[in-house]
């Protein structure tokens, strides 16, 4: 299919403008459970949008596409991480301290991180989108990446996952209906945020109001709030005033849909909804009003609510004093520099992408076709491949997959594997080979011995047993060598244990 370069910058600006106003709109009610009543903007702005961290993230992901090409890993968003995202909070700080102890993605997002099933990765699913228009397999593959550096294989990723590829399809599909289904294909269909996701859709169906679809949604996923005098009276009346710790991308995924369906395709009265539902509210709406800049571009957006926010860009959560003058001040310059970027992850998947830009050529919507943009069927999902770490080299993978939990305890075998994957064209017998950190270490079934590992795909899974009498140090470092008969070719795989002595 045929995108106008004209009308993807269109819908470019409208995505950037909408995640402004509604991160705007419901800053002021962040993480209040309470019903609200807002109709506009409730606080003067002087023609500036609010600073949020829902449009910051992504900025830094601008910056690492930039700096390092189209083929990111969540080992290199990581250490984008580390230096450029400055809060400590929640899952957020939770990641940094697992990344700064050594343990990589997703094992920085999983461990010790209640957070792990919030709002903190979704909100940053645009990007992915913009720069795989038409393309939500491609945008998908970027989300997960992301996602699981302080998310791992929680709720929160799949919630990323849903509106990487809802918004990614909306360059190309506009019907709310289709777009969900689309995203929906993308996860899990027993995951806690497409049950929620499915709930309020039946909800909505159903011909209740919004507030008894939320009330419901919250009866049934809420998570544990963080101040008890953040709670209403009502939602305290309600039974609102516990839940799970962290459990809270469910619900807010939840709300974004109820604000659509209920907002019936206004701009104004979706977002309002969103933010009169309490919780996460410049999530919710930040995230909603992204997705109807993508439908309908910036020309569709009303200019009562663009006016008082302007076109410029406020951070809040970035180490300026490391990027200097390379965060975008508008979003006229987010989108060129997402542009650039679109081009060539598109230029890259011109085999499989099905959607090219055109400079000349108007908008085609002849072979517009919902199934198309459905995860595949029989096709392995993205966050499948492995429970640990990823190393990627020229034609091959290597996965390291911590089976008990990546901690080593005296006299106690510490179990793992290895997944050996070949991308290449020619079967290659592959030499491996331990590195053990001294001699009081011990690896069976043996430290180093040879697999064949067939083309195109073939893989082969060894399972190791880790062991030394007394674990001494904080953080115990190993690395795998993998060798090719006959070839040159050298991978090092570090594998990372804790001392859980304690």
């Amino acid at each position: 299919m045929n995108l106008s370069q004209q009308e993807y910058r269109n819908k470019l600006l409208g995505c950037w403008m909408g995640k402004n106003i509604g991160g705007t709109l419901g800053a002021p009610f962040e993480w209040k459970r309470q019903l609200n009543a807002v109709t506009f903007y409730t606080q003067p702005l002087n023609g500036e949008p609010l600073p949020n961290d829902d449009l910051d993230l992504q900025l830094i992901w601008l910056v690492a596409l930039e700096e390092r090409g189209i083929d990111l890993s969540a080992g290199t968003l990581a250490e984008y991480w580390l230096l450029y995202i400055t809060p400590h909070w929640m899952e957020y700080g939770n990641a940094k301290r697992n990344l700064r102890a050594g343990l990589m993605p997703p094992l920085s997002g999983d461990e010790n991180n209640p957070y792990r099933d919030s709002c903190g990765a979704f909100i940053r699913s645009e990007i992915w989108a913009c720069i795989a228009p038409g393309c939500p397999d491609i945008a998908v593959r970027y989300a997960y990446e992301d996602a699981i550096v302080d998310h791992g294989h929680g709720e929160g990723m799949y919630a990323e996952l849903f509106f990487a590829a809802l918004e990614s399809a909306a360059f190309v599909e506009h019907d709310p209906g289709a777009l969900i289904r689309i995203g929906l294909s993308y996860i899990p269909e027993d995951c806690l945020v497409a049950r929620a996701i499915r709930d309020a859709i039946e909800l909505h169906r159903e011909g209740g109001s919004w507030v008894e679809a939320r009330n419901a949604i919250l009866a049934r996923y809420r998570g544990h709030y963080m101040t008890y005098a953040g709670i209403s009276d009502e939602d305290r009346a309600r039974g609102f005033a516990d839940g799970p710790v962290g459990m809270d991308a469910p619900s807010n995924a939840a709300i974004v849909v109820i604000a659509w369906l209920y907002g019936r395709g206004d701009f104004g009265e979706s977002l309002c909804i969103a933010v009169n539902c309490g919780e996460d509210t410049d999530c919710t709406a930040a995230t909603l009003g992204s997705i109807f800049g993508i439908i309908g571009g910036i020309d569709s957006l009303p200019s009562a609510w663009m006016a008082p926010i302007g076109r410029g860009i406020k951070t809040i959560c970035l180490n300026m004093g490391e990027l200097g003058g390379q965060i975008p001040a508008t979003i006229d310059e987010l989108a060129d520099r997402v542009e650039r970027i679109a081009r060539q992850v598109l230029l890259r998947h011109a085999g499989t992408a099905g959607v090219t830009l055109s400079e000349s050529l108007p908008t085609d919507r002849s072979d517009r076709d919902e199934a198309k943009l459905l995860a595949r069927e029989g096709a392995e999902p993205v966050y499948a491949s492995s429970r640990g770490p990823v190393c990627r080299f020229d034609h091959w993978e290597a996965r390291i997959e911590y089976t008990d939990g990546p901690y080593a305890r005296g006299r106690t075998p510490t179990s793992l594997a290895l997944t050996i994957v070949n991308n290449g064209k020619t079967a290659e017998c592959v030499n491996v080979r331990w590195f053990l950190p001294d001699v009081s270490w011990q690896v069976a079934p043996a430290p180093s011995g040879k697999r064949f590992v067939g083309p195109f795909g073939g893989r082969q899974r060894i399972e190791f047993a880790l062991i030394a009498e007394t674990v001494v140090e904080p953080a115990v470092r190993f690395a795998i060598e993998l060798t090719l008969d006959g070839k040159p070719t050298v991978m090092l795989v570090p594998v990372v244990l804790l001392n859980g002595s304690l």
